[in-house]
């Protein structure tokens, strides 16, 4: 996010409609958010659960399309360490000083990531891997196996391992994804199927929501954590990828592609969900109900994209990072 989570392109490649997208991505993040500590009612359960279906796999999607071109070059390297593990080491800190205020405890663990900030490490990991994924025939085979087969086992929190692994799919299928794809999806009976999609994903989870255990649409427990055997937690997370993937489908589908008034905030999408997750602590002191929490995720994530909000903290979300580098060595 130089976008939720996704590294800013040079300013003359950018296409407005992946920054429609991560803009409308990160007001669902940030409403969502806004709207879990309600879920003890039905229509608020029910609009989180389908929120969290997709909403992170979308985010995904996009980062792993547009780190195609990873290397291990030098350059890649050091945007890497300055866009995602100084903003991670920043952001562990920053989190932890709430807790710090409220209840007079400190903890910091920088390898167990607190909160939100578990995407940057997770996005620093898949990353890395990238040019292991484009030498592989079949890598999102290999990446749908593997986020299966370690549901299976009780993987260490640290480096958020869990949902590093469950979730892996979305940033292969990312990888795998051409400019055709999108241009696909673009068409304007795509748009209808879209529309018709997402309504059906809303029906659906109006129906099953209080059937699902929240923790499934998570993607942080085993199987074992879960209570279900190994065959039925498979069977499960198989549903939860294709439901991820069919709902981004669909989102993307009806996501504008020709320049609109958020196109520009869709740029910075990475301040939204770094510095969202300090509103939502104070909001859940107060009983806003869900329209409230929605006009409020809307508001907070369009102001947290502005111009005024990315000079002010562009410290630490996008800290200029020369002065810790050696020369750039070229052959």
């Amino acid at each position: 996010m130089s976008s939720a989570a996704v590294t800013a392109e040079p300013v003359t490649t950018r296409d407005p409609f992946f920054d429609n997208a991560k803009y409308l991505a990160i007001v669902l993040v940030v409403c969502g958010h806004l709207i879990e500590d309600q879920r003890d009612a039905a229509i608020p359960h029910a609009l989180y659960f389908y929120v969290y279906v997709f909403h992170m796999p979308l985010f995904i999607v996009l980062s792993g399309y547009l780190s195609r071109r990873f290397t291990f070059s030098a350059g890649k390297a050091r945007k890497l360490i300055s866009t995602l593990a100084v903003p991670y080491l920043i952001f562990e800190f920053a989190y932890s000083l709430p807790r710090l205020l409220l209840y007079g405890k400190f903890e910091l663990s920088l390898l167990d990531p607190y909160y939100l900030t578990w995407f940057l490490l997770s996005l620093f990991l898949w990353r890395l891997s990238t040019p292991v994924w484009q030498q592989l025939r079949w890598p999102l085979g290999v990446a749908v196996a593997l986020s299966l087969l370690t549901g299976m086992s009780a993987l260490p929190d640290e480096l958020a391992m869990n949902r590093t692994f469950a979730l892996l799919p979305f940033y292969v299928l990312g990888l795998m994804l051409k400019p055709a794809h999108f241009a696909w999806l673009r068409r304007p009976y795509m748009r209808l199927a879209g529309a018709c999609v997402l309504g059906l994903g809303l029906a659906v989870a109006l129906l099953v929501h209080d059937r699902v255990p929240t923790e499934w649409i998570r993607w942080r427990l085993p199987n074992s954590a879960l209570h279900v055997d190994d065959l039925t937690g498979t069977a499960v997370r198989l549903g939860l990828l294709v439901a991820g993937a069919v709902l981004v489908a669909a989102f993307l589908a009806v996501t504008p592609a020709r320049r609109t008034w958020f196109s520009g905030l869709g740029a910075a999408t990475m301040y939204a969900y770094l510095f969202h997750g300090f509103v939502v602590k104070v909001a859940e002191r107060f009983e806003l109900g869900v329209p409230l929490s929605i006009l409020l995720g809307v508001g907070v994530a369009t102001l947290l994209c502005t111009p005024p909000v990315r000079r002010i903290f562009h410290w630490a979300v996008e800290p200029r990072m020369s002065w810790a580098f050696t020369p750039l060595r070229r052959p």
